[in-house]
């Protein structure tokens, strides 16, 4: 066990040509109590390798968890230290060199801070730069993350930190248990929603979440994300999550249909009204493909439900 003041932890499976680059970021902190943690989960690729080319460095370690799921190694993550405060950097990111101190200094200064999060900048591939139908709340599902340049006080949950750029206070994550498993990726489900759920429930328990600007991230974007399938699959994925976090909070039902049903009319009609611009256009269309998703788990839990 730590006795570190925050830990960073590391939550990878199959990036081994990004997670060298992450690793050094982390090593290279210029915060003085903290340790570097890299959960390897369910990884088949060189994940290992790189990281015993660097183990012998004091402050890293390597932990195995068999079992896929973000939430799972986090979990996993959070149980190996006991630093106060954690913090989750993904496995294709690079960690300005004050992240570590940024977010120690703001929980010291406020004891109901619960999570904490930075800005998010992108870094896109060689000699490839911003498609044009790309808007800007599709660069937000690439990472891209940005509230300003000063702190923010975060009372909407779809304002929460980026899961990327993300970290909390013990305290609240042992009082609400732990990351919910059945939110977050698995493997190659893009599930999500898990940090959104997590601001909720700080919120409705009394506690403060935070946009910590200086706290800054940069985000590699993968040539495969660049394609207009893999934005439609993410948003598949990011309806059956929401449903997913409705079913938790007790919020399923007919109801959802109509929820569901008015999200997926108003995306298609948007997508056909800013047919001229291209990224309006396509934004709108991934949306309305998302409640598809939404609707069809909705509709299985519905007929799952036992009857009376």
């Amino acid at each position: 066990m730590s006795e570190e003041q925050i830990v960073a932890i590391i939550c990878t499976h199959n990036r081994d040509r990004y997670l060298g680059d992450a690793i050094d970021s982390l090593l290279a902190q210029d915060c003085q109590d903290y340790q570097v943690l890299v959960v390897d989960n369910g990884s088949t690729d060189d994940t290992a390798q790189v990281v015993q080319s660097r183990l012998p460095h004091p402050r890293l370690k390597y932990v195995y968890e068999p079992i896929l799921g973000l939430s799972v190694a986090r979990n996993r993550g959070a149980k190996e230290t006991d630093a106060p405060i954690i913090a989750y950097l993904d496995d294709d990111a690079i960690a300005s060199p004050q992240w570590l101190r940024v977010l120690v200094e703001a929980y010291n200064r406020n004891e109901k801070l619960a999570i904490a999060g930075g800005k998010v900048t992108l870094i896109w591939p060689d000699n490839i730069s911003r498609p044009g139908w790309i808007s800007d709340d599709l660069a937000g599902g690439l990472g891209l993350y940005n509230l300003g340049d000063s702190i923010v006080s975060i009372t909407d949950p779809n304002l929460t930190p980026r899961g990327l750029n993300y970290s909390l206070r013990r305290s609240f994550l042992e009082q609400i248990g732990g990351f919910d498993a059945n939110l977050g990726r698995v493997g190659k489900k893009l599930l999500s929603n898990e940090e959104l759920y997590m601001t909720e429930l700080a919120l409705q328990k009394g506690w403060q979440v935070a946009y910590l600007p200086d706290a800054l991230v940069a985000h590699n974007v993968a040539p495969e994300r660049l394609k207009k399938d893999w934005f439609l699959r993410r948003s598949w994925w990011q309806g059956v999550s929401e449903c997913y976090r409705e079913e938790i909070a007790g919020r399923t039902g007919i109801v959802q249909l109509g929820r569901g049903g008015e999200r997926l009319l108003r995306g298609l009609y948007k997508s056909l009204k800013y047919s001229t611009n291209p990224a309006l256009s396509f934004d709108n269309l991934v949306y309305a493909y998302g409640q598809i998703g939404y609707l069809k788990e909705a509709i299985q839990l519905m007929l799952k439900q036992p009857k009376n």
